[in-house]
């Protein structure tokens, strides 16, 4: 029996369908500016710990805005290449904006957030010289900067949902788009959850970890990402894939940057160092990541009001079942080694001060307050959770 060759139109369909879904080279690069931003953060904080004054083209802003520039150079390419010679399936599968231009929702996420960042760059630099040395991680041109590089994060995320997405819808989603896909949502989304750590870090130290505005923190930011994340991601352990980057970023940046010389060039110096001091050692969000991971597996489809209630009492559960105890290592004897990096300290800081390794009074919250304080943060992780529940149903929807 003679075997007919497959009609053109047939083939044409087979062919456009392989072009449109397609992994975009941005995509791997806004992954790559991701990893270059929280690298250059937290290497910036540990500076201004360290050294102190730094200048506008120090080594840590260099690695900042090198993943601003990649994110914004690669998605502008891409949206310049959509607009004025994308084929027509590419430019119905872009967002039109300023009435010429084309491009994809997370292409448009990560030019904005580059605009933003490169905007801070010169307004930081007058901050510095107007007002001195930073008091807070959130003053206005970190305030600036940080919004850009969350804008950017964000963007690399929607990328690889819109991608799978479509993938999904012509049934073209195989084993490997997957895994390629779930390593870059995985990077994305857990240098997203690194970002908002850090700048809630001022409230998430370990002498905060016996104060009930910790877990109030907590339970606003981690269930709102985690909660999302593990229902949008393209496989079944959205939530842990996310908080195993942030773990693993944080602390290969606790062991890295010891290694390495630094001295302050500010005074008054009260704890003469020699090295780069450490940021935070990660919280142990892996475990109640996992507990979400696995809700999500058996209950996604229950009214998502109760499931929200669920979601927040499970994590604030967990967390604090496994973070408070945790808190009382980090200030004992045996954290006070590399591993940890708990000796790290600022050095404008009297090494000698008596609560360094200890709990005050004034760090703990317990009785009345802490039941008081803990009932608000289980309401304020429901809250976030219903918003995280509608913000994945829209990542689970986008297309573009």
């Amino acid at each position: 029996m003679e075997t007919l060759a497959p009609p053109i139109a047939s083939t044409a369909r087979v062919v456009s369908v392989s072009k449109q879904t397609s992994i975009p080279v941005y995509l791997y690069a806004t992954v790559l500016a991701s990893i270059s931003i929280m690298v250059g953060l937290v290497w910036d904080i540990s500076w201004h710990t360290s050294i102190g004054r730094d200048g506008l083209l120090s080594p840590p802003h260099l690695a900042i805005y090198f993943g601003g520039v990649l994110a914004g150079i690669f998605s502008g390419i891409r949206v310049l290449k959509i607009s004025f010679f994308g084929t027509q399936e590419e430019q119905q599968e872009s967002i039109k904006f300023w009435g010429v231009f084309r491009g994809s929702l997370g292409a448009l996420f990560c030019i904005w957030g580059a605009f933003a960042m490169l905007t801070s760059a010169p307004f930081d630099d007058w901050w510095h010289n107007t007002y001195g040395l930073d008091v807070t991680i959130l003053s206005p041109p970190h305030t600036v900067l940080l919004l850009g590089m969350i804008t950017i994060q964000f963007g690399a995320i929607v990328t690889v949902l819109s991608v799978k997405n479509r993938m999904v819808s012509q049934g073209v989603y195989d084993d490997q788009y997957k895994k390629i896909l779930g390593i870059c949502f995985a990077l994305a989304s857990g240098f997203v959850l690194t970002m908002l750590f850090t700048i809630a870090s001022e409230y998430l130290g370990r002498h905060d970890m016996h104060k009930t505005t910790f877990y109030i923190v907590s339970s606003l930011i981690f269930p709102l990402l985690l909660v999302a994340f593990s229902r949008a991601a393209p496989g079944k352990w959205g939530a842990s894939s996310a908080a195993l980057v942030y773990t693993l970023f944080l602390a290969l940046m606790v062991w890295i940057l010891p290694l390495f010389s630094a001295e302050p060039l500010l005074g008054p110096v009260l704890n003469p160092i020699t090295n780069f001091q450490a940021f935070e050692f990660p919280l142990l969000l892996l475990i109640p990541a996992v507990g979400i991971d696995l809700i999500t597996q058996k209950y996604s489809e229950k009214n998502s009001w109760l499931l929200s209630l669920v979601y927040a009492g499970v994590f604030l559960l967990v967390f604090i079942t496994v973070q408070w105890p945790f808190g009382d290592f980090l200030m004992s004897e045996s954290a006070r080694n590399w591993f940890f990096g708990t000796e790290s300290w600022y050095f404008g800081s009297s090494p000698d001060w008596e609560y360094r390794y200890a709990y005050a009074d004034w760090m703990v919250s317990n009785g009345t307050d802490l039941l008081k304080g803990l009932a608000i943060a289980l309401l304020i992780g429901f809250i976030s959770s219903r918003v995280s529940i509608r913000w994945s149903q829209w990542m689970q929807n986008v297309m573009r």
